[in-house]
């Protein structure tokens, strides 16, 4: 896990991030923060969630055309010819790392929204002063649009723009919307628990999307088809 260097949500709390795919995503994530974000209440990204939701199951099919042998997951070497025909250039380090990271089961398969927050990561990670020139960062025009929209949500919450969001951060964003309403602190409360899986109190933009993938119903798609 991270380390907390000092105590409460004072300035002088360092997180340390425990692998360097993590320092990457904070520190594009930061950068991106630079820019601000045009999102003003959290209210206004709920409203979104069906058209996200849409968006992001139309890449259901981008999905089973890398899941060469039709069992629901997609393996490294099926990720690396996914790389490949997305013209997306990663090492084989980056790649290994981003599908250990993504591959929450451990099964060594990902499934469809592991798929998804991975593409997201990518989309952030790509995020380079070199790269803005191009038209299309991973070659999904549609989804990146999507992809922003969540980058976005994020950098929103983060408010002391340090590349990860704490629960104080999460209250004050819910506040923020719904001041006046008793139960707003604890819509965030839970917001912010089912965000945080490994419960270190900090919220890193992978965990993020996890949990996004799991508000607008992704994982539905999956347990539906299981049955």
């Amino acid at each position: 896990m991270g380390g907390v260097l000092g105590k409460g949500e004072s300035p002088k709390k360092v997180w340390a991030p425990e692998t360097k795919l993590e320092a990457k995503m904070v520190e594009a994530m930061q950068r991106r923060e630079s820019q601000g974000s045009s999102v003003k209440s959290f209210n206004t990204v709920i409203l979104k969630f069906p058209k996200i939701d849409e968006s992001l199951r139309k890449c259901k099919a981008t999905f089973e055309q890398f899941d060469e042998d039709s069992n629901g997951a997609i393996d490294q070497e099926e990720l690396k010819k996914c790389f490949t025909k997305l013209e997306i250039s990663f090492t084989e380090e980056e790649i290994n790392d981003l599908f250990e990271a993504c591959d929450i089961n451990d099964d060594l398969g990902m499934k469809f929204s592991e798929f998804i927050v991975l593409l997201c990561l990518v989309y952030l990670l790509k995020d380079e002063p070199k790269a803005l020139h191009a038209k299309s960062r991973i070659g999904m025009p549609n989804l990146e649009a999507t992809f922003e929209t969540l980058v976005d949500t994020f950098v929103f919450l983060d408010k002391n723009k340090d590349g990860y969001v704490s629960k104080n951060e999460m209250v004050a964003a819910i506040n923020e919307t719904t001041s006046g309403e008793r139960s707003s602190g604890r819509i965030a409360m839970k917001r912010f628990e089912e965000m945080d899986w490994d419960k270190n109190g900090m919220v890193n933009f992978k965990e993020f999307l996890f949990a996004f993938t799991r508000w607008i119903g992704i994982d539905d798609i999956e347990d539906d088809e299981n049955e």
